[in-house]
């Protein structure tokens, strides 16, 4: 259900995590309390929970700092702002990549950035739908035009975990971890994925889409369909208020800075740092490619990015797609 214009007003006004009277909520917008009680009764669809108290009014359960385009922008040099041909931030969209790509279609530039505070069909492990609840985590996509062709750029989104990571470390003083192909993850649990979607001529030139879903706060109520181990930002670091505009711009610091040059440097120059973040390496886990499936021990990545598999029988053998899973974490 669409978020309405009262709604994000409601939401601007509690998102200090503070107690508002249902009278000031009213006075501040015009509207009778009735109407305000309506209108806070959606909130839960979106998966903000909030408290009602007698006396006091009403709070959300937490602080929400929504997305704001010169809060994100300030964080980035600029030299990246000069690779930004836009940023839209939306209230509600069905996904970020899709946007990107319908916008792909239609001759947008590259550099174009698109964020959005809910996706309503965000897209997730082997089809699954990505959990986004509206104003907790970073859904974002960037549209990045290549002269190259497609499969000259197939270690893409290798190289764009090794800028996630980076950005992640900049700011908080972790290990994080990459799981091949796509996803990144904290302690042996999923943070985030990267979805990157390529169109084009065989030959070249293409068109990359480039989306990142990172959890910063996943209520449990909302990860209830979610059937692999996860984690958040809030759980990892024990703090509520993490700064979504500022970790925003961080990651669009470091995505554009590979993304820019990835075409003249390729995957060679991220092969190490990518294996220093493998938390895959020496592990049984099962690779699934469509109905088929291969069970054996990670031995990391080869020197195109491709998974190395050895197999029961002791082969090794390379794979450049499929989906990895845990021996305890299978689908």
């Amino acid at each position: 259900m669409p978020i309405s214009d009262t709604q994000k007003a409601i939401l601007t006004l509690l998102s200090d995590g503070q107690f508002h009277s249902g009278t000031a909520l009213a006075q501040a917008l015009n509207i009778s309390r009735s109407a305000i009680w309506k209108q806070l009764n959606g909130l839960s669809d979106l998966g903000l929970p909030y408290a009602a108290v007698s006396g006091k009014g009403y709070r959300l359960e937490k602080p929400l700092e929504l997305l704001g385009y010169e809060k994100i922008l300030t964080v980035i040099d600029e030299k990246n702002r000069r690779l930004i041909s836009e940023i839209e931030i939306f209230d509600q969209i069905l996904s970020t990549n899709t946007y990107l790509t319908g916008r792909a279609a239609d001759n947008a530039p590259s550099g174009a950035v698109c964020f959005a505070e809910q996706q309503t069909a965000g897209k997730g492990r082997r089809g699954r739908q990505w959990v986004s609840p509206y104003g907790s985590n970073i859904y974002v996509s960037i549209l990045w035009r290549f002269q190259a062709s497609p499969l000259a750029i197939s270690g893409l989104s290798l190289v764009i975990g090794v800028a996630v990571i980076r950005a992640l470390k900049a700011r908080y003083a972790l290990e994080f971890q990459l799981k091949w192909p796509n996803d990144i993850y904290y302690q042996d649990k999923k943070l985030g994925g990267i979805l990157v979607e390529v169109s084009g001529e065989s030959e070249g030139p293409c068109a990359a889409v480039i989306g990142l879903g990172l959890n910063i706060f996943l209520p449990e109520t909302e990860a209830v369909s979610i059937t692999q181990q996860w984690t958040d930002l809030s759980k990892i670091t024990s703090r509520q208020q993490l700064g979504r505009n500022s970790l925003a711009g961080t990651l669009l610091n470091e995505l554009l800075t590979v993304i820019a040059g990835f075409e003249e440097i390729g995957i060679t120059a991220y092969l190490d740092e990518w294996r220093q973040y493998d938390c895959l390496q020496g592990k049984p886990a099962t690779l699934f490619l469509g109905e088929r499936r291969y069970e054996g021990i990670v031995k990391g990545i080869d020197d195109n990015g491709l998974l190395l598999l050895t197999r029961p029988d002791g082969s090794t053998q390379a794979y450049a797609s499929g989906e990895v899973s845990f021996r305890d974490d299978r689908i």
